[in-house]
């Protein structure tokens, strides 16, 4: 039977039985797969991020640097200051103005979707073999994979 707590021994097997780690190499070798793997899990999920927000919605609003009306009723005043018509919404262009194009972002989005659940369930499985050593590559590939992707974010 399957241990149930956490253990640091250098025998484990990793989701399929060919992955079967009885080594302290290949426990090195398996936490470092892991660790990219996890790295990789969260690069995918800036990646997703960034593709959404490079195509935008079909519809979304942009500031209009319109110059304001001279009207001469105090209370439109307000509304008419430049930094109120900078705040103006107005319709841009979709990125994507056929459906055509809609549609194959939205196929590669769920593929990716797909991907990324599909990894994070493998890993979640990875840390349920109650390995501490599995566990800690998991965890230092997640906070690696985090530092390296999200400034990406800022840069877009």
């Amino acid at each position: 039977m399957m241990p149930m707590t956490f253990e640091a021994s250098s025998s484990v097997t990793l989701l399929f039985d060919f992955w079967h780690v009885n080594s302290p190499g290949g426990m090195f070798l398996s936490v470092m797969v892991v660790m990219l793997l996890t790295v990789f899990y969260e690069l995918l999920k800036v990646w997703r991020v960034l593709l959404t927000r490079s195509t935008g919605p079909a519809r979304h609003m942009t500031p209009n640097a319109g110059a304001p009306s001279h009207r001469s009723d105090s209370s439109s005043i307000l509304e008419n200051s430049p930094s109120e018509a900078s705040l103006t919404p107005r319709e841009s262009k979709p990125f994507f103005p056929n459906n055509k194009g809609r549609r194959f972002l939205h196929g590669i989005q769920t593929l990716l979707h797909l991907l990324q659940v599909t990894l994070g369930y493998m890993l979640m499985l990875c840390v349920m073999s109650f390995n501490v050593w599995i566990f800690l590559g998991v965890i230092s590939g997640s906070t690696l994979g985090y530092f390296i992707s999200y400034p990406l974010l800022d840069w877009h």
